[in-house]
C-alpha cells in the first residue's frame, strides 16, 4: 500500500471521524443492562459474537457488494444492496443509526469532494445511504485496496464496541485494550468469509440474530441509556 493509501485509510478509520459512531453501542447496553455482559471475559465474547456471527455473515459481504458496485458504476446494483441492507435492519434503532452515520458520511465525502463529481451524484442522488454504501463509496473513492477498507470498516466497529464497553461496564483502559488487540487478529478470518460469500452465486448472506434484535427493541424503552442504540 502507498503511503498515500495508508494516510487515507487512516482518515477513514479514525475514531476522530465526525459520523457519530461514539454515540452507538448496536445492543451493547442493553447486554449490558440485562447482565449479559459483566466483565472483561463477556465483553470479549459478546464482541467476538457479534463480529463472528452478525458482521461476518451479512454487514461484511454486503460492504463488499456495495463497493464492487461504485468500482463497476453498476447503479442498479448499487440501489439493491442499499436498499436490501436497510430493510435488513430488525429495529428502529439499528435501522436510525445505519441512517444517520450513513448521512453524515455521505456529507463528509461530499463536503471533501472525495471520488468523482458523477460519483457523488448517484451517492447523493440515494434516497438513504446506509453507512456499509457512504463507507464503501468512501474506500473506493479515496483509491483504497477493497480488502483494506472492508478492514477499517470492521476495525472502526470493533474500536467503537470497546470504547462502548469501557463507559458502560465499565471497564479500564488496559482491559479495552486487550479485547481489541486479541479480536483484531480476526478480522481477516472475517474478511476472507466476507469475500467468499459475496463471490457465491446469490451471494450467502443472512442476519439471523435474534437476541441482538430483542436487546435493541428492549434498549429503546432502558430505564437509563448511555447510547443512542
Amino acid at each position: 500500500m502507498e503511503t498515500s493509501q495508508l494516510t487515507a485509510l487512516l482518515q477513514l478509520s479514525s475514531p476522530a471521524l465526525p459520523i457519530g459512531g461514539y454515540s452507538y453501542s448496536q445492543g451493547l447496553e442493553a447486554a449490558i443492562d440485562m447482565r449479559l455482559v459483566t466483565d472483561e471475559t463477556s465483553a470479549h465474547g459478546w464482541i467476538q459474537q457479534q463480529l463472528e456471527c452478525v458482521f461476518m455473515p451479512c454487514e461484511a459481504p454486503v460492504w463488499l457488494l456495495l463497493f464492487d458496485s461504485w468500482q463497476a458504476s453498476d447503479w442498479e446494483r448499487l440501489v439493491h444492496w442499499n436498499q436490501w441492507f436497510l430493510a435488513s435492519r430488525e429495529t428502529r434503532e439499528l435501522r436510525q443509526e445505519t441512517e444517520q452515520m450513513g448521512w453524515s458520511l455521505v456529507k463528509l465525502a461530499t463536503d471533501l469532494a472525495w471520488g468523482e463529481a458523477s460519483a457523488r451524484q448517484h451517492l447523493l442522488g440515494l434516497t438513504t445511504a446506509v453507512l456499509p454504501t457512504a463507507h464503501a463509496y468512501s474506500a473506493w473513492a479515496l483509491g483504497l485496496p477493497r480488502r483494506a477498507g472492508l478492514a477499517a470498516y470492521l476495525f472502526s466497529w470493533l474500536e467503537n464496541q470497546m470504547m462502548a464497553v469501557l463507559k458502560a461496564v465499565p471497564l479500564g483502559q488496559m482491559a479495552g485494550q486487550r479485547i481489541v488487540d486479541q479480536l483484531r487478529h480476526h478480522i481477516p478470518a472475517v474478511c476472507d468469509d466476507a469475500s467468499e460469500r459475496a463471490a457465491a452465486d446469490p451471494p450467502r448472506i443472512h442476519t439471523l440474530a435474534p437476541q441482538l434484535a430483542v436487546l435493541s427493541s428492549r434498549h429503546e424503552t432502558q430505564y437509563s441509556r448511555l447510547f443512542r442504540s
